[in-house]
């Protein structure tokens, strides 16, 4: 079976999601998001930098989210949520599901640690702004890119679960502006699926 190694409000909250939609059986590891737990020897021996996700699956062992949800559509996909190779979305797929890290997060890790893990005294108020004015900015296309449409490429995929956990965290810290409707309409759909609240209520 599979086995996650999960700690509140990080991206672990994806793979959560993920397994849910797909109705997999999975164990689950949760650990406090603090030091004494993530930097311990034992998870150190999972992840060398103490993060999550971690994902087990008998003799495999894989961290780093984009990479696990990759891992399980292929080998225990159970239906889906990716278009087929030839489909005329899966370059938008393609797009989406890699935009969350390389565009939204760099500035969300910016804004957690300046408001969130920092002591006040070491917290930069124009490192901030400058984070939070990249993130809004970041998410223009999404917003744009949402018109018309429920979700990314049309139909829920696992760009959503990507870029859809990213975007309700931009959201929670008040980067997504009431002018972005196509966006806050986004969060609200994606809030309301059923296994995406599960993954939250693990937070």
């Amino acid at each position: 079976m599979l086995k996650l190694h999960f700690a509140p409000n990080s991206r672990a909250g994806r793979i959560v999601w993920l397994l849910e939609e797909l109705g997999l059986e999975y164990d689950i590891n949760k650990m406090a998001f603090h030091p004494k737990d993530l930097k311990s020897d034992e998870h150190r021996s999972r992840h060398p930098l103490g993060r999550v996700p971690v994902l087990d699956d008998g003799d495999v062992r894989i961290y780093e989210s984009g990479a696990i949800v990759e891992y399980v559509l292929e080998r225990h996909k159970n239906g889906g949520l990716k278009p087929a190779v030839d489909a005329p979305e899966f370059p938008m797929y393609l797009q989406w599901f890699h935009y969350c890290e390389g565009m939204v997060m760099p500035p969300v890790n910016t804004i957690v640690v300046h408001t969130l893990l920092l002591p006040p005294e070491r917290r930069d108020e124009t490192v901030l702004g400058q984070a939070q004015r990249l993130l809004t900015r970041a998410l223009a296309p999404v917003n744009e890119t949402l018109e018309g449409k429920d979700y990314l490429i049309g139909d829920f995929s696992a760009a959503d679960i990507m870029l859809g956990h990213a975007c309700f965290m931009s959201n929670r810290l008040g980067c997504v502006t009431d002018e972005m409707t196509n966006l806050k309409g986004y969060v609200e759909r994606i809030t309301a699926r059923p296994a995406f609240q599960t993954a939250i209520g693990m937070q």
